[in-house]
């Protein structure tokens, strides 16, 4: 089989199980080596299906090679690349496993070119992402793992009803553009809505990412949502109703995020919000617009892994993360500030960061198509994006009040990693054009202009001066914020444990009849065959073996006669 025909991500899921079979130097090198092997193989895949297997009835295609999935795919073998270097000597072994097995499985449904081998690392992902976040080993970890999978379980189970309905509808199991008439096409849509933290199962990021280590929440925020964006765009580019969807992530996001004193959950939050644009950009649908959103995942990968690595590093070296209890921090760990605000930046689309390369795309593209409602709220959520991100993350874990805290700076595999992707921020918004060369289709628009430059300085300052207006009035304190989830975390058991009690008497009494019933049934049986209260009775070798031969005999009869 050529080389062109193994799908790249598999480098990364094999090796990941000879990890715990190296030591010392031999693992690490490994775990720096797996994801640059299957960054080459991905840019080594040429366009168009090289090989195709079949399986059943259909032709399954393992690995596609386009502009679209070998963008996902490169960006998914730079974050394993980066992710390992930061992880690789604080990370346990069965996470850092898990993490690239993980990884490449992502990069495998990137490269899937039919629906069947879509779904199959679709799950791995589940489960590779599951045991990142059990790794942290904490009870927080477990019980937010164990609610994880329940979600990505029933994501998966809509995924395949829809695939089955519309295979079996179409005949084809190709993934491209899927049709919406099509039957099984809206459930397709809600299993990939799932894993892109939509309305109303939008809870699990915030709930389950803080409570994996400060590696796996890196490795979390780059694979599941994003992979999401990457189906989401083949199969639906330019349904309406993701205008909408994407809308409501956004303001979702920015809002809970403001009301966070956690830091790590105020950046699972903005996950959702910076996937809102992203859905977005895929509901207008145009080639612009669907540049904008495969642009601004790349970046977006980038810049969140850089915010979280920052407020990794304070977690490792402080053992909090909760804002009122941090501030201070740039006094001891100066590297780690500075990359946390050059991410913070990027986030909040400033000029000459990545973000804003990125972001305006989607924005013009919602400009071009005359959709000023969403135009207007997608600058709203600009200013909302620096609000929560661009100031709030960075003010209150590194600035504000003295905390009195004075941690050492964060380990040097993590300052590595952090200055990768600060670096790459700035280089991508200072030079975007290797960007846009690799991106779906052709780029015909130029982020810096003034208009652009100074409509988003405009923008970004006045949030600015909002935020510091209104500081007195965001002290933090400890709260909890309500959100669905404690519709299955709180309520559901509850309902449950009530139904229990209710029913648990009637139950009994049920079950206390059926025994009574059946025991008087058995007597009477034993009653009426014979003296010996038998039911029934054995019969000789002899009479089995004639019973058998006329079975036998009537079988052949009956086939060889019809034909």
């Amino acid at each position: 089989m050529m080389i062109e025909a193994f799908s790249p991500g598999l480098i990364m899921v094999l090796g990941a199980f000879l990890l715990p079979l190296l030591r010392g130097g031999a693992r690490s090198v490994l775990v720096l080596v797996l994801p640059l092997v299957a960054l080459y193989l991905v840019w080594q895949v040429p366009d168009g299906v090289p090989v195709t297997v079949p399986f059943l009835d259909y032709t399954l295609e393992p690995v596609r090679g386009d502009r679209m999935s070998r963008l996902f795919a490169t960006i998914f073998s730079l974050m394993g690349f980066v992710g390992g270097i930061y992880a690789y000597k604080q990370a346990r072994l069965l996470e850092l496993c898990a993490a690239y097995v993980y990884a490449g499985a992502a990069i495998c449904a990137a490269m899937a070119g039919d629906l069947i081998t879509l779904f199959a690392f679709w799950e791995v992902m589940a489960v590779g992402s599951t045991v990142v976040i059990w790794s942290a080993g904490s009870q927080g970890a477990y019980r937010a793992g164990m609610r994880y999978v329940l979600i990505h379980l029933l994501g998966g189970v809509v995924l395949m009803a829809g695939i089955v309905a519309y295979v079996g509808a179409t005949g084809s199991i190709s993934f491209n553009a899927i049709d919406t008439s099509a039957p099984g096409a809206w459930l397709i849509l809600a299993g990939f809505l799932v894993n892109a933290g939509a309305p109303p199962l939008s809870a699990w990021i915030g709930d389950a990412y803080p409570e994996a280590s400060p590696s796996g929440t890196v490795f979390l925020s780059a694979f599941t949502t994003k992979t999401a964006v990457y189906v989401l765009m083949r199969g639906f580019p330019g349904a309406e109703i993701l205008i909408f969807i994407g809308l409501y992530m956004i303001f979702y996001g920015i809002i809970y995020a403001l009301l966070e004193n956690d830091m790590r959950r105020i950046l699972a939050y903005s996950i959702i919000n910076q996937v809102g644009f992203m859905v977005t950009g895929i509901g207008i649908g145009t080639e612009m617009a669907i540049n904008g959103t495969a642009a601004h995942a790349f970046a977006h990968i980038i810049y969140k892994a850089l915010l979280l690595m920052a407020a990794g590093a304070v977690l490792y070296r402080t053992g909090t993360r909760k804002c009122n209890q941090l501030g201070g921090l740039f006094q001891s760990m100066p590297f780690t500030a500075a990359c946390g605000i050059i991410g913070a930046l990027a986030i909040s689309a400033f000029p000459l960061t990545s973000g804003f390369i990125s972001k305006s795309m989607i924005n013009q593209a919602a400009a071009d198509e005359h959709m000023l409602l969403a135009w207007l709220l997608l600058q709203a959520a600009s200013a909302g994006v620096f609000l929560h991100a661009g100031i709030k993350f960075p003010w209150f874990v590194f600035f504000q009040k003295d905390s009195g805290l004075r941690p050492p700076e964060a380990p040097l595999n993590m300052r590595l990693a952090m200055g990768v992707f600060a670096g790459l921020c700035l280089l991508l918004g200072i030079f975007p054009a290797p960007l846009y060369a690799i991106l779906p289709y052709a780029v015909d628009y130029v982020p810096y202009t003034g208009g652009h430059v100074v409509g988003q300085l405009q923008l970004l300052l006045f949030s600015g001066l909002a935020f510091f207006v209104l500081l007195p009035m965001m002290k933090r304190t400890l709260t909890i914020s309500l959100d669905l989830d404690w519709f299955y975390r709180r309520f559901a058991p509850a309902l449950v444990g009530v139904c229990y009690r209710l029913g648990a008497p009637i139950d009994t009494a049920l079950r206390h009849r059926v025994v009574e019933g059946l025991s008087r049934l058995i007597q009477g049986l034993r009653t009426c065959c014979g003296p010996q209260g038998t039911i029934g009775r054995t019969w000789g070798t002899g009479s089995m073996v004639v019973v058998i031969l006329l079975l036998l005999t009537g079988t052949l009869t009956f086939y060889f006669g019809g034909t």
